[in-house]
């Protein structure tokens, strides 16, 4: 009898090679779960209690050898992306993905047929790759990432991560000004009245009692990213993240109404209403007693 043939094996076997083959030709590259998500934080990481990386010029304390900060563990280096700790997430890999800004890229995510046509209406020519619901339209040169700068238009560079479907077609151009406007127009956000989102008196300053007003700084900086990389259960992602925030700042009166700002305006960017927010943000204090 014929055995069957082990293609999943085989599959995140591919996945390693594709990722070495990337690496070496300069793409910092990074495992994706079968959901399209990187993989999450590892026990030691959890809740940035290792500090975290905020960014990839100064990429913090943290020396965890996993790839668990999302892209910002993403390496062009061929002996961390084939170590024993990221061999064993290639295991379970449902692909591979990259940093765009890391590569001096910008990829312009077109969700749907709408998307692809009012690119082609308004965009220069440059590389595009067909994705499952539109197309990737790549090009030189890095800026900042903002997600739904149109009806399912996303902009994935710096601080991002985007999936590797190809090397796709055409020659890529430079990042037109239409597209850097875009990144510079902040989303239209309805702030949350103050009393949905109070926070407990400041018992010093302002200052947080944890480690440093950086290690604030950092926590805040990677919740808003969890929040942006959400790619489903938006509703638990954005709740789990408050829980995570506030369990971890809540009490020792670091928190201010800016930080608690820019976790809604992550939270509304992803298509949550100013009421989810509040109601997430109270039920997440209410499970913590606070």
């Amino acid at each position: 009898m014929t055995q069957p043939t082990p293609i999943r094996r085989e599959a995140r076997t591919d996945h390693l090679e594709l990722a070495l083959r990337l690496a070496a030709g300069g793409l910092p590259v990074l495992p994706l779960r079968a959901g399209k998500g990187p993989f999450g934080n590892c026990p030691t990481c959890a809740d940035n209690a290792c500090g975290g990386r905020p960014n990839m010029k100064t990429p913090g304390p943290c020396v965890c050898p996993r790839p668990c900060h999302a892209w910002a563990a993403a390496t062009t280096d061929s002996t961390v992306v084939s170590s024993p700790a990221w061999k064993a997430a290639w295991r379970h890999a449902g692909g591979v993905g990259y940093h765009p800004g890391g590569a001096g890229v910008t990829v312009v995510d077109l969700d749907d047929a709408d998307a692809v046509d009012w690119a082609r209406a308004t965009l220069p020519p440059t590389r595009t790759v067909t994705t499952t619901r539109g197309e990737h339209w790549i090009y030189q040169g890095a800026i900042r990432s903002v997600n739904r700068v149109r009806d399912s238009v996303d902009l994935k560079s710096t601080m991002a991560y985007a999936r590797w479907l190809g090397p796709g077609t055409g020659t890529m151009t430079a990042v037109p000004e239409v597209v850097r406007a875009l990144a510079l127009r902040k989303p239209t956000v309805v702030r949350p009245v103050p009393r949905a989102v109070t926070v407990p008196t400041p018992a010093g300053g302002g200052e947080c009692r944890h480690r440093s007003p950086s290690y604030l700084e950092r926590g805040v900086a990677m919740a808003e990213q969890r929040i942006t990389d959400a790619a489903s259960a938006v509703h638990a992602t954005v709740y789990r993240t408050f829980l995570a925030v506030l369990s971890a700042h809540g009490r020792c009166g670091c928190l201010t109404e800016a930080h608690i700002g820019r976790l809604f305006t992550a939270a509304q960017a992803k298509g949550e209403s100013p009421r989810h927010c509040s109601d997430a943000w109270t039920n997440a204090r209410t499970a913590l007693g606070m």
